[in-house]
């Protein structure tokens, strides 16, 4: 593929995830150009893109003429199969998270791609957040020792159910695919895959139809990682904590990407980056600890598609492989399977 070509790219999908991230932040790229979306509300995409083409059906979009890549952000249940037609209609394709419903989905699709010679990405954009930024530079420096146990919650209060997909009983919906994803990518990035699983996946609210709250225990050699997210916390809990044999580290509240992104800013805009929060680092000497506030850097979503821009044209690697993404879905199902069974289950 020519170096200078610019990159052609259509998108399935015109719901939260595709109007919120994926169309601007592919907008936004440098040698990257949004030229159709497919969606069965064609209105609402011409409202906010009035010269780009619209299609109601996906299979149209994967037969307009030129596209170099397919972006999936439709509900999770048709991640495979929209994947796949993509694939056998020889299109570069990027999924929205999560990649599949499960490991077999992801394993099938991964060996199509390989066999096409395509590239096969899926958006764990929280790799880019401000604050796993920030840890990950924490985790790497030693300061803190040996990690004997880190803590992800992603929290929200929101006690009324929502006519929505993501919240109905059907394949794919509920907060252990919504969230769940975004913790344990950014939990094998740090620690690679762990040695067992135990899950608790709930239903805490009045009329739930689907997970709404999840505790998860990764167990590894010498630490464990406990993933939690609940519909049902107002506050009072960390985004991250973690505990070691030096110290310890945590912060507060979320990345205001998606905050910005919703408001219609894009990386671009001089906001962009602007972060109140801070991290906390404590230590403790002589049984007296202390604590110290530090900025966190700056967060960036747009190195996402920046990446595979790069990896398109030869100039740099897939910045989420569909391996790494497929041993987010191998934690999926051990959760679902220790849930179901109410044990450990360990990962072969």
């Amino acid at each position: 593929m020519p170096k200078t070509k610019t990159l052609r790219v259509g998108l399935i999908g015109y719901g939260y995830a595709g109007k919120t991230f994926h169309a601007p932040l592919i907008n936004a790229t440098p040698g990257l150009s949004l030229v159709a979306i497919a969606s069965s509300r064609p209105a609402d995409v011409l409202a906010d893109w009035p010269d780009i083409v619209v299609k109601t059906e996906p299979d149209r979009l994967l037969a307009h003429p030129g596209l170099d890549l397919v972006v999936i952000a439709a509900p999770n249940d048709a991640h495979y199969p929209l994947a796949r037609a993509a694939i056998a209609a020889g299109k570069h394709v990027v999924i929205d998270k999560p990649f599949t419903l499960n490991v077999r989905e992801a394993e099938d699709l991964a060996v199509r791609a390989e066999q096409a010679g395509l590239l096969l990405s899926v958006f764990h954009n929280r790799r880019w957040d401000n604050d796993f930024i920030a840890l990950s530079e924490t985790l790497h420096s030693g300061v803190l020792g040996d990690v004997v146990e880190f803590t992800s919650r992603f929290d929200r209060y929101r006690p009324e159910v929502k006519a929505r997909w993501r919240e109905a009983n059907i394949a794919g919906a509920g907060l252990w695919y919504d969230l769940g994803p975004h913790l344990i990518d950014q939990t094998l990035q740090l620690f690679g895959m762990p040695n067992a699983v135990t899950a608790d996946l709930a239903l805490r609210r009045s009329g739930a139809l689907a997970v709404d709250d999840f505790h998860v225990i990764l167990h590894y050699p010498k630490m464990r990682a406990i993933l939690a997210a609940s519909t049902l916390v107002s506050g009072g809990t960390p985004r991250f904590l973690v505990q070691g044999t030096e110290g310890a580290w945590s912060v507060n509240g979320l990345d205001a990407q998606e905050t910005w992104l919703k408001a219609g800013l894009l990386p671009e805009h001089a906001a962009w980056g602007d972060d109140p929060r801070q991290a906390q680092h404590f230590q403790s000497q002589n049984d007296q600890i202390s604590t110290k506030a530090l900025p966190l850097p700056a967060g960036n979503y747009a190195a996402y598609y920046a990446g595979i821009r790069d990896a398109l044209l030869g100039l740099g690697e897939n910045p989420v492989t569909a391996a790494q993404a497929r041993n987010v879905m191998r934690i999926i199902d051990l959760a679902i399977q220790s849930d179901a069974q109410g044990c450990r289950v360990m990962v072969l």
